[in-house]
């Protein structure tokens, strides 16, 4: 299969300033391929698991993402990139573990957003990726981490193991900062890292430890909208 000759930006989903690549180019490749991403993944868990939200919903939502992307493009000239993520993505086995990955990929997409409008300059642009990041965080986010606190809240995780409550408390603060960073755009790869392994953890550690995670990403999203650009 044809790859993308720029697949290393790509996967970084990071602007490198050294690249030969102009960067609204850089900009608005990164941006559709990561909507692609999300598509393609939300396809195959509703392959798997069938009709379940919010995986429908956001699927759809997904759709409408990538093809404003991709009318950006066309105005600008910018070549659209190969949509190879079909054969990339690999879908967890539980339903518990596929909501916990849909808060995963929404924070990165969100601190990906963070990253691209740093370096934007077109109005337009800039206005489609405010658009899409306040998507991510006022709707996607909010919507898997309900289902993870569903399950969490209903007594049937299967929680067996006894979580140290310093160390519960040391992970949740460091989650903080972590979402602070992620939000006033001092964010980096380890961080995004950190991020992705403590969320990891969710899945070994049940009811005490994931139920914490997504319950202080419930209190900071409650209090921290972001607001579309008028």
């Amino acid at each position: 299969m044809e790859k993308n000759t720029d697949e290393q930006l790509l996967l970084s989903a990071r602007i490198d300033s050294n690249s030969e690549i102009p960067i609204s180019t850089q900009i608005l490749r990164i941006a559709v391929y990561d909507e692609f991403k999300a598509y393609e993944t939300y396809s195959k868990i509703i392959e798997k698991f069938g009709l379940v939200q919010p995986f429908v919903n956001i699927k759809e939502a997904e759709a409408v993402h990538y093809s404003v992307l991709v009318k950006l493009m066309e105005k600008y000239q910018v070549e659209i990139p190969i949509n190879d993520w079909y054969l990339k993505i690999e879908i967890p086995n539980t339903l518990i573990e596929c909501w916990e990955m849909g808060v995963a990929g929404e924070i990165n997409n969100i601190a990906m957003y963070n990253n691209l409008l740093q370096y934007a300059q077109e109005n337009d642009i800039k206005d489609v990726l405010f658009r899409l990041q306040a998507a991510s965080f006022n709707n996607h986010l909010p919507a898997f981490r309900s289902c993870v606190l569903a399950h969490y809240n209903s007594g049937n995780s299967g929680n067996s193991e006894n979580i140290n409550q310093e160390n519960i408390m040391e992970k949740l603060g460091e989650y903080q900062v972590l979402l602070d960073d992620i939000m006033s755009g001092n964010i980096d790869e380890n961080s995004i890292s950190k991020i992705f392994s403590k969320l990891n953890l969710t899945m070994a550690t049940g009811a005490v430890f994931g139920g914490a995670i997504i319950a202080l990403l419930n209190n900071y999203i409650s209090k921290k909208n972001i607001k579309e650009e008028e």
